[in-house]
This record gives C-alpha cells, structure tokens and sequence, in this order.
C-alpha cells in the first residue's frame, strides 16, 4: 500500500487547536440563539425570578440583626460594640421585666446597657503569701538555734528552700492577677 502525499497542503492556515476553539466558538453562538427564542427574546443569562439584594438597616426600617455595631464612646471615638442577644435576655428574666418592657431599671451607658461593676479581691493570696514569709521566718529561726545537729540543720536548710522557691512563685503580679477573685 502506497501513500501520497498531497503538495497542495497550506501551512499558513491555523493548527488543530485553533480549529477546535473556532468550531466550540460557533456551537456556544448557535445554543445561544437558541436559549434566546426559547426566552422570548430576553437574554439567557438573566434568568427570571427574585434576586439577592443588599438593603441597608436604614432602608429597611428593621434593627439589624448583627452582633456588632459601629457607635461612640464617651470621648466620640468610634468605636465598635458587641450586641449579646443571649445575655440582654438573661438580664430581662433575672430583673422580672416582660419582654415589653422599654427601659432598664438600672442606670447605664449610652447604649442602655446597665452598669456592670466588678470587684477583685485578693485576700486568699495575701493569706497565703504571709503564711509563706511566717513560715520562712520559722525555718531561719529554728536554723539558728539548731546549731550543732548538721542533719537537723541540713533537713531544715531543704525545707527552706523549699518554702523560699514557693514563695518566689507566687509573690508576683503575675500569680495575683491569675488568682484573684471577681465579684
């Protein structure tokens, strides 16, 4: 079997890629015409029916459902504030006001929240902080007076130690700040 070869070949033409592009091209256009008299003439691409839309709070008269909210604080900076739909309705059950109910009883911010006061405390570790130092005190003075029993003094220098790396722990900014209670 013998082939030939056709010289009539034009190289100048475009590839086989091109080709493809040029005939999926002319398919897109011919469906498009189509969809086009399926609609009626309207475009295909905007289909009938209701759309997303964005309508600000203000238009929509409604208060907005977001958690946070840009507003000033008492300086007129802006500032933003965290709206917690769970706690206002905790704080209206624990006060025994309805769900009507327009104003809070306690006074408040600027933005009707009322006024949260905490306390911290820090007793229980200024306790423990003096017992610590007593105790240290103790050990240096039973160290002292021990003088000729190196074992009892070897036993007591540990316990010391011991007392001063629990004091060095908690006798801190650090340590209080952790331990302390609010009320």
């Amino acid at each position: 079997m013998a082939m030939q070869i056709n010289g009539n070949y034009d190289y100048s033409r475009t590839g086989y890629a091109e080709k493809g592009k040029e005939k999926q091209a002319a398919e897109k256009a011919e469906k498009a015409k189509e969809a086009e008299k399926a609609f009626g003439g309207k475009s295909p691409d905007r289909l009938p029916g209701p759309q997303d839309e964005y309508i600000s709070s203000e238009k929509s008269g409604k208060k907005p459902t977001g958690l946070y909210r840009v507003g000033q604080d008492e300086d007129g900076n802006r500032k933003i504030f965290f709206d917690n739909p769970k706690a206002a309705h905790a704080d209206k059950n624990a006060s025994g006001e309805g769900a009507d109910a327009k104003e809070p009883k306690v006074s408040g911010n600027s933005q009707g929240k009322p006024a949260e006061i905490c306390v911290g405390n820090t007793d229980k570790v200024d306790r423990e902080i003096k017992k610590l130092k007593e105790k240290k005190q103790e050990l240096e003075w039973q160290i002292q007076s021990a003088s000729g029993d190196e074992k009892k003094i070897r036993e007591l220098e540990k316990k010391l130690a011991q007392v001063e790396q629990e004091l060095s722990q908690k006798d801190n900014d650090t340590y209080r700040k952790q331990h302390t209670v609010f009320s």
